[in-house]
């Protein structure tokens, strides 16, 4: 018996299966994302160091006192503006230079006329030419102590020898210091550097001459300069070597600002890289997604050495591919994607 009705129910069926994959199609998740291509760049590998501006070998005057003496005053504390000439400190001399001032004032008299006498002496024939040349000796020394001491002690008003800003104060009000003992310190603007710490490893691979960017900050753009030299011997408290370099005039970099730099340690390499802004990471494992056709395959890779905002990929990716930058975190491995 024949059943005309098989052919238009079968018809029915395939044209509501065939609706219902196109609504599944529809529904199927679109990221919106933006893409950026994968370039060929030579990135050289990059160390970051941190470190400080200081004032240079020549930028900072030390304040000593000139005998012993007790501190009488601190005039000019820490981080205080100073011109030449203006008073950091005053001293006063201790009961021991009163002491040395009081007898080489004495033994400076007593020289002086034992050397008349001696000339007075050899007139009357009962002493010599070497007697008296003994007793002006004798006599000359004696004087030049006595004024040596005398004008170091006039010096105890310890005064800023350069326009610049207190750094240090070794002292205390009442304080008994040595000769040549340091009681301030003052740092001036003039032959300004950086120092930064760097690892035994880093230091051997650095040489004067060698490019190192400070990093930008809110009040100034990032800045390149030249190493000027390196410690060969470390810090025996951090036990890293000092790196040195000069900061240009009008750099906008204060005395004592903290900096962080970055210094090439390697010649650069060709190779495929991304902005940082497309690098995901899974439990340690970083990966982008590659977008062909329309759709986004998670790639695993290998990162290489960094450059300014991109890094290097040594594995994973080629020059060309497309790959996203932003909308990344909310994909899937196999996910259609649309761009921004």
């Amino acid at each position: 018996m024949k059943m005309p009705w098989i052919a238009p129910l079968c018809l029915s069926i395939a044209a509501c299966s065939g609706a219902a994959d196109d609504a599944g199609n529809a529904d199927a998740p679109v990221a919106l994302v933006t893409l950026a291509r994968v370039d060929r760049e030579s990135l050289a590998p990059q160390t970051t160091v941190y470190g400080a501006a200081e004032p240079g070998p020549m930028g900072k005057l030390s304040l000593t006192a000139p005998v012993e003496a007790v501190v009488a005053s601190i005039d000019a504390p820490v981080g205080t503006a100073v011109t030449r000439g203006q008073v950091v400190a005053r001293l006063a001399a201790s009961p021991t230079t009163r002491v040395d001032l009081t007898k080489a004032a004495s033994d400076a008299s007593a020289a002086t006329a034992a050397f008349a006498r001696a000339q007075r002496l050899r007139g009357d024939g009962l002493a010599s030419n070497a007697d008296v040349e003994t007793a002006a000796a004798a006599a000359k020394s004696a004087n030049a102590l006595r004024a040596s001491l005398s004008a170091r002690s006039a010096g105890l008003t310890l005064r800023a020898p350069a326009t610049g800003v207190v750094d240090t104060v070794g002292v205390t009000v009442g304080d008994l210091v040595q000769p040549g003992a340091a009681v301030a310190s003052v740092s001036r603007a003039a032959d300004p550097r950086v120092r930064f710490g760097v690892d035994a490893a880093t230091a051997r691979s650095l040489k004067p001459g060698m490019a190192l960017t400070i990093a930008a900050s809110a009040a100034r753009p990032a800045l390149t300069v030249s190493i000027q030299s390196v410690d060969p011997i470390a810090d025996p408290q951090t036990r890293l070597y000092a790196v040195f370099a000069t900061i240009p005039a009008g750099s906008g970099i204060a005395i004592g600002e903290a900096l962080t730099a970055a210094i090439g340690t390697r010649a650069a390499t060709s190779s495929p890289s991304i902005p940082y802004a497309a690098l995901l990471d899974d439990a340690g494992q970083p990966f982008v997604y590659v977008v062909a056709g329309g759709v986004a395959h998670r790639h695993d890779i290998v990162l290489g050495p960094t450059g300014g905002d991109r890094i290097a990929v040594t594995r994973g990716v080629k020059p060309g591919d497309s790959i996203v930058v932003e909308g990344g975190t909310a994909l899937e491995d196999g996910m259609k994607v649309r761009t921004k």
